[in-house]
Formats: structure tokens, C-alpha cells, sequence
């Protein structure tokens, strides 16, 4: 256990040297929804050039080359510094893999459902950043997957890493690639020197290639202004009720970050969603005890709006949808599909009421943190369902509830016998103190039922209370006039 954490770590800090490096390398050659958001003023007084559509500029052969390049950089980084080493590629470990069946490695949790996500998000950003669309990228993340599983490493290839990677890596991708161009074309008051530093902390391709094409290929995309919500979050929690079951995980209250985003809200009469991803929520939980201990991200693939009056405003959709949980004692991961709605009604002029559903499947995993047994690590097509709400009133509180579902994983599962469920809820209420600062008050239940052989536990839970100081990017809660 000792060995694959340190794979672990090793592994997902190789991916995060793997992109400063390609950065480096870079430097060397080369709306909010609130009318009366102060900030405005500052973004139109150091406004960007005009954005460009995404189909002016495409380069097909720098996006394969780039790829290929920062294969070769991840392999060499890996193969200096993870242990054991997988990453001593050659021509007879290439053939071998080519002849071989794929299989289902089991590698540990954060390489396989967080390390290869990231990773596959890098491939979707190259080739996004040169023009390609998200459909055109999504097969270059599809292929540059492939490549490293076959030639990257010289363990046989992967079905599990080459679905978390491609598809995983592409819902993942495009919502920051998404953010990436938001803060160019926003700036939420940055210099545009600054702009371009935070849009490469959020999409480091994007920020690789404006360096190197001087952001002809990797022009600011088009928009089309969305209504966006965004909010962070600071503070510390309390455990109130915790049951490790099987894990050895200790008891620990935490320190937190949380980050949301709600890009292309229902409501906004010029808005369209003709492209993936025209709608998206993003999410992400950093805690001092678990690193990234939450992040999901859903994005409209395909879908159309619809409406009663002035009243209500709505939009109807497949959903592409990337999770991964932690909470200490267990945790889930999953890359799916679901069909789902998002939809706005005025409760009156001063009440407005926001609301997300959906359900669908994914190719999912769950485990115990730090197992005394290896029983319980479980992959599989599982259903899965989300539903939040967010009461607003008066622009001067917000209400929201937030429940998260996994179900069995074993439709197509060829491991162990036994069942699996997930469940996380999520419960708070924001104060607007003042402009864009708020106090949150924030309940949040982590749950997981299972039965497997030769393992007498049946249950996980965890549940935290906890204060926040909030910092919200408009100065209302998102609601569409």
C-alpha cells in the first residue's frame, strides 16, 4: 500500500512537471450576471482584442506534434522519477503492447482517476488552442491516449485509462479551457499581462501556445457573453459524524478551498447553446487533509431551450460528466453520459429559483482509502444522478442543495461480487455581507453502502460542518434578469 501511494504522488507530480516544463519551454521561444458589477469598468478599460471563432484558425499537424512532444517529455519525467518504473519504453515493449489484449490495470486511485483525466485534458487543450473543435479535439485526445498506452509505458494497455483519459480528459478539458478564456476575455480587473498568467494556471496548453504562436492559433475564443455564477469559498470544517469502516483513515478535521462555476445559465434572451459545453458547471473542493478531495465537471453536449413566459427559462440536453470524491474514508470517480435539464423560474420579482437535473451512466470505481483489504475496489457501468437547487432572494441570500449519486457498479463488472452506492449531499446558506463578499454557513455528508465477500463493514460516512468566507465574482447569486 506504502509503494502505491508513492506511485501515487510520484505519478500525478510527474504530470504537473510535465506541463511547467512544456511552459517553460514556451516562454523561452516565444460576464457576470449583475448589470452593476463595478469590475465592468475596468475589464471594457483594458479589453483584449476581439475574440475570433474557434474554426479561423486550425493547425491539425502542431496539434499532433505538440502532443507527441509532451508525451515524450511525461515518459522521460516518469521514467527519472516513478518507481517502479513502468516508462522504459522500446520497440519490443511497443510490439508487445500491440499484440496484447487490454486489460483493466489497477493502478492506484489519483493516478488512474485523477493523474489520467489531467492528462487527457492536456491532449484536448492542445489541439483545442490550435483550432480544432471540441469534436476534432475529443478524437485527439481519443488517439494521443492510445499512443500512450501502446508507447507511453510498457505495462500492457489500459480500457480503463484509455476511457478516463479521452473522455474524462475532454469533459475536463474544455471546461477550463472554457475558464482559460473567460479570464482573457473578462479580466475581472487583471492587467492583460496578468490575464495571461491566470489563464495558463488554468489551461496550461492554452497558455503554451499563445506564447508560442503569439496567439494567432490560440486567438481568444468566442464566447457569446454567457451568464455565468461564480463563487469562492474559504474556510474550515468540523467533523459531526464519521464511520470509517474499513479505511485506516484518521479522524481529522479540515482547512478548505471550494470553487464553482455555473457557465451559459438558462435566462439570457441572446444566449445560445449550439456548441458542447455552451452550458457547464464546474466544481472543485482542495481540503489540507485529502489535496483535491472533490472535482466534477457537466457540460451540454447537445440540447435546446425552452420557456413559459418570462417566467421560466430552461435548457434540455445530453450531458457529458467527469466526478471524482474523496472524502478521507472512501472514494468514487466516474466518466459518463446523462440526459438532464437546467432551468430558471421567477418566483416573483424578488425570489428566483435555479435548478439542475439529470441522470444517466458512467464508467465508475469506488474504493476504500488506504484498504486493509482489496476486495472493494470495484470498476463497472453504473447509474448515476445529480439534482442542486439555488433559492435566491433579493440578491442578498442564496439557499442550495446539492445531491450527488453512484448506484451498483457491476452491469459490466468482471471483479469481485458485490454491491456498491454513493452518495454525497450538500447543503448552505450564503449571506451577501457586502458587494461581492459573503459568509457561508455549509453541511456537507459523504455516504457510501456496500456488501463484498470476507468484508463484515457495510458502511461509510462522513459529515462536516462548516463556516466559510465567500467571495463571489458578481455581486448576486447568479439569477438571470
Amino acid at each position: 500500500m506504502a509503494k502505491d501511494i508513492k506511485k501515487s504522488r510520484n505519478g500525478f507530480e510527474s504530470r504537473r512537471r510535465a506541463c511547467t516544463a512544456l511552459l517553460a519551454l514556451a516562454a523561452g521561444t516565444g460576464n457576470a450576471t449583475s448589470a452593476d458589477d463595478p469590475l465592468q469598468d475596468t475589464v471594457r478599460d483594458a479589453a483584449p482584442a476581439p475574440p475570433q471563432d474557434d474554426r479561423l484558425y486550425k493547425s491539425y499537424g502542431a496539434a499532433a506534434l505538440e502532443i507527441l512532444g509532451f508525451q515524450l517529455v511525461l515518459n522521460r519525467v516518469d521514467h527519472a522519477f516513478v518507481r517502479p518504473d513502468d516508462y522504459d519504453v522500446s520497440i519490443g515493449s511497443i510490439r508487445r503492447n500491440l499484440r496484447s489484449s487490454w486489460v483493466v490495470d489497477r493502478d492506484p486511485f489519483e493516478i488512474n482517476q485523477l493523474g489520467h483525466p489531467y492528462q487527457g485534458s492536456v491532449y484536448f487543450g492542445l489541439a483545442r488552442s490550435n483550432g480544432l473543435t471540441f469534436w476534432e479535439s475529443m478524437g485527439y485526445a481519443f488517439a494521443g491516449s492510445a499512443v500512450w498506452e501502446i508507447a507511453g509505458e510498457t505495462t500492457p494497455p489500459s480500457r480503463n485509462d484509455q476511457i478516463t483519459t479521452s473522455f474524462g480528459g475532454t469533459f475536463l478539458g474544455e471546461a477550463l479551457y472554457r475558464m482559460a478564456n473567460l479570464v482573457l476575455e473578462e479580466g475581472y480587473g487583471l492587467s492583460p499581462q496578468w490575464r495571461e498568467v491566470a489563464a495558463a494556471a488554468v489551461s496550461p496548453p492554452l497558455g503554451f501556445n499563445r506564447h508560442v504562436a503569439g496567439g494567432r492559433r490560440a486567438a481568444l475564443w468566442a464566447s457569446h457573453s454567457p451568464a455565468i455564477y461564480g463563487r469562492l469559498q474559504l474556510g474550515v470544517g468540523g467533523i459531526t459524524s464519521n464511520n470509517v469502516g474499513p479505511s485506516l483513515a484518521p479522524r481529522r478535521n479540515e482547512v478548505a478551498a471550494d470553487f464553482a462555476l455555473d457557465y451559459g445559465l438558462p435566462g439570457q434572451p441572446d444566449y445560445t447553446w449550439r456548441r458542447p459545453f455552451d452550458y457547464f458547471l464546474f466544481r472543485v473542493r482542495l481540503s489540507n487533509v485529502q489535496g483535491v478531495e472533490s472535482l466534477a465537471t457537466r457540460g451540454m453536449l447537445f440540447g435546446a431551450p425552452y420557456g413559459s413566459g418570462r417566467n421560466l427559462r430552461g435548457i434540455v440536453g445530453l450531458y457529458g460528466t467527469y466526478d471524482y470524491l474523496a472524502p478521507q474514508v472512501f472514494r468514487v470517480a466516474s466518466t459518463g453520459l446523462s440526459l438532464g435539464s437546467n432551468a430558471q423560474l421567477l418566483l416573483s420579482d424578488h425570489y428566483t429559483l435555479q435548478g439542475h437535473a439529470s441522470a444517466g451512466i458512467g464508467y465508475t470505481s469506488t474504493g476504500t482509502t488506504s484498504a486493509s483489504t482489496s476486495g472493494q475496489y470495484h470498476y463497472g457501468f453504473a447509474p448515476q444522478a445529480m439534482l442542486t437547487l439555488r433559492l435566491i432572494g433579493n440578491e442578498r441570500f442564496a439557499f442550495e442543495l446539492a445531491a450527488l449519486e453512484f448506484f451498483d457498479g457491476k452491469l459490466t463488472s468482471a471483479g469481485p461480487n458485490g454491491t456498491d452506492r454513493v452518495f454525497r449531499g450538500d447543503a448552505s446558506l450564503t449571506w451577501r455581507v457586502s458587494g461581492h463578499h459573503a459568509v457561508t454557513l455549509k453541511y456537507l455528508t459523504s455516504r457510501r453502502t456496500f456488501a463484498f465477500e470476507n468484508v463484515p463493514e457495510r458502511q461509510q460516512r462522513r459529515d462536516t460542518v462548516g463556516l466559510y468566507y465567500t467571495y463571489q465574482f458578481a455581486r448576486g447569486f447568479g439569477a438571470v434578469n
